[in-house]
């Protein structure tokens, strides 16, 4: 289980980031370390509910392909990210092939480890079930992802939180998705 989500690894915290991008598929954000070249990097893509009413369902969709350079070992990546304000966090669900998936919510940032390996050129995919908030409008915005430890051996079953206090290079390969709120 995760202890903490990755404050530094993403776009969402106060700490030091710098900005990488790798290919117009995705966003890259190096957490701590700008200098360390991720030792996987993902493709993703994110689908999202395009319009929804207010206590709508909503539905996000990440697919990630590992582009290696080396395999993701489990342990060392995570999926997820920040879901807008107008989502009932309570009510999030999520489905993916992989046994044993765990998640933790914390604030708007809800991040699951995926127990597996993903070898260089394979995939992953995650579904995240919600429904807004009968007070939603506007345009809600998510921004989801994987996020990927350079963890060295014997470092894999360290939580998040403790990878980033650790100051192990964290990435993520980040996407948007807006969804509208219609009448």
């Amino acid at each position: 289980m995760i202890a903490a989500p990755v404050a530094g690894a993403l776009i969402f915290s106060a700490a030091p980031v710098a900005a990488a991008p790798t290919a117009p598929a995705a966003t890259v954000v190096a957490a701590k370390s700008a200098a360390a070249d991720p030792f996987s990097v993902f493709d993703v893509k994110l689908t999202a509910t395009k319009k929804a009413k207010r206590g709508g369902k909503i539905r996000y969709t990440i697919t990630a392909v590992n582009t290696g350079p080396h395999e993701a070992t489990a342990g060392t990546w995570f999926v997820g990210g920040l879901f807008p304000k107008g989502v009932d966090l309570r009510k999030i669900t999520y489905r993916t092939s992989v046994d044993d998936t765990a998640c933790e919510l914390i604030k708007r940032e809800l991040f699951c480890v995926l127990p597996a390996t993903v070898k260089k050129g394979e995939s992953i995919a995650m579904v995240f079930d919600g429904r807004l908030t009968k007070k939603a409008s506007g345009s809600q915005k998510a921004v989801l992802g994987v996020v990927s430890y350079n963890v060295e051996t014997g470092m894999e079953n360290l939580s998040k939180e403790e990878l980033d206090r650790l100051g192990v290079p964290g990435f993520g390969f980040v996407k948007q998705a807006t969804t509208k709120v219609v009448r």
